[in-house]
């Protein structure tokens, strides 16, 4: 059986895929990467991973590499992206796509004209919870949806954070909140208008001229008579961390819950609702890396990296990324979240900062027009 031989890029977060692809049926993790020579041979050494690089151009010269997965800092993804493809290379990026549209036009055709696979790695429609609501929506119980919002509310102003992170837009990455929402109503988004409030401290301010405390927005969708509503917040702004997505539909509706494990809420009749236990969607997996949803139980007899499992992150959506990363690659298809669809979710976000900047001008989101389409489909 084959196999897709992955380089993972960038150790912090990207180190959590290792054992996923290491256990993968038809995928190894055969090399890793990071600038860091310290830290990259600690978890080369940790994780049994032969191969190791801190030049990435390097890297992509290495002919038993036919994929990465690139985790690096958010302004080093769409360069980084372009010189994969460019070297032959499937690769898998992290959120944000791009910071500029140009960016992530740039990608899409480049994608498009190579022939290989994209994908961007965003884990909000790969939780147990998307799929629990996609479940609703197939079977047809949500009815016609009616509205979509998604808030991700995160407060970054402690120090600790890379120095990047301060004074960042926050709809540059609005990804996790915009995506559920444009997936679940199958459509693109063609405007947005946001308005900007609050104001973050001046020193926040100072390195990308970015004053607001939250950003809120209005998306138009193309041949939808849907909108949908996005508010993203990232400093002085207090509040617990909340990446969510409610569904209002005309039969049932779903909201996230309110704080932590306060659980999901499923509106039916006039006022009725009922907290519901979502379940885990590790069944969808191979059986060898099920476990890494945080579901089930990893009982290898060399249990080394119980902590990567325990904690499950970002609703056991890791092991489900990379799975489809992979059988797109071993299948000649489109991922799901293709170069074009990638480009919209991102593209929104950037549009909707301009917006907010310009006092709330509605901005046209930049159409991606591709041969290879808008990716695998959802439904």
């Amino acid at each position: 059986m084959r196999k897709v031989r992955v380089a993972i890029v960038g150790l912090g977060f990207g180190a959590e895929f290792i054992p996923i692809y290491q256990k993968h049926p038809q995928a190894e993790c055969v090399a890793v990467c990071q600038r860091n020579a310290d830290k990259l041979a600690k978890v080369a050494t940790e994780f049994g991973v032969a191969k190791t690089y801190t030049d990435y151009a390097k890297m992509l010269e290495d002919p038993e590499i036919d994929a990465v997965h690139i985790n690096s800092p958010i302004t080093d993804h769409a360069p980084m992206t372009i010189e994969a493809l460019k070297a032959g290379k499937h690769a898998a990026c992290t959120v944000p796509m791009a910071v500029t549209t140009d960016e992530c036009i740039q990608i899409a055709e480049l994608r498009d004209s190579t022939g290989l696979v994209y994908m961007m790695m965003e884990t909000a429609v790969f939780t147990r919870e998307f799929f629990y609501v996609l479940d609703l929506v197939k079977k047809g119980e949500i009815g016609k949806i009616q509205f979509l919002r998604g808030s991700h509310q995160q407060n970054m102003s402690l120090p600790g954070w890379p120095e990047y992170w301060y004074g960042f837009p926050p709809m540059h990455y609005a990804t996790h909140a915009v995506s559920p929402l444009l997936c679940l109503a199958q459509a693109e988004c063609e405007s947005v208008v946001c308005q900007g409030s609050g104001r973050i401290r001046d020193e926040y301010v100072k390195p990308y001229n970015s004053p607001f405390a939250v950003e809120s927005a209005l998306l138009k969708l193309k041949d939808s008579d849907l909108a949908c509503e996005v508010t993203r917040s990232l400093f002085d702004t207090i509040r617990q961390y909340r990446e969510s997505f409610d569904v209002y539909g005309s039969n049932l509706s779903f909201e996230w819950e309110q704080c932590f494990r306060d659980g999901m809420v499923v509106f039916s009749g006039f006022e009725d609702l009922k907290r519901v236990d979502v379940p885990d969607y590790g069944h969808l997996l191979p059986k060898e890396i099920a476990p890494f949803t945080g579901g089930g139980v990893y009982d290898d007899k060399d249990n080394a990296h119980t902590s990567f499992i325990q904690g499950a992150g970002h609703g056991g959506s890791h092991p489900h990324l990379a799975h489809e990363f992979v059988s797109a690659i071993l299948q000649g298809r489109d991922s799901l979240v293709d170069a074009a669809r990638a480009a919209n979710w991102t593209m929104v976000g950037i549009c909707a900062h301009q917006s907010a900047m310009a006092g709330g001008k509605r901005i046209e989101v930049p159409r991606v027009d591709t041969s290879s389409g808008t990716g695998a489909p959802w439904f």
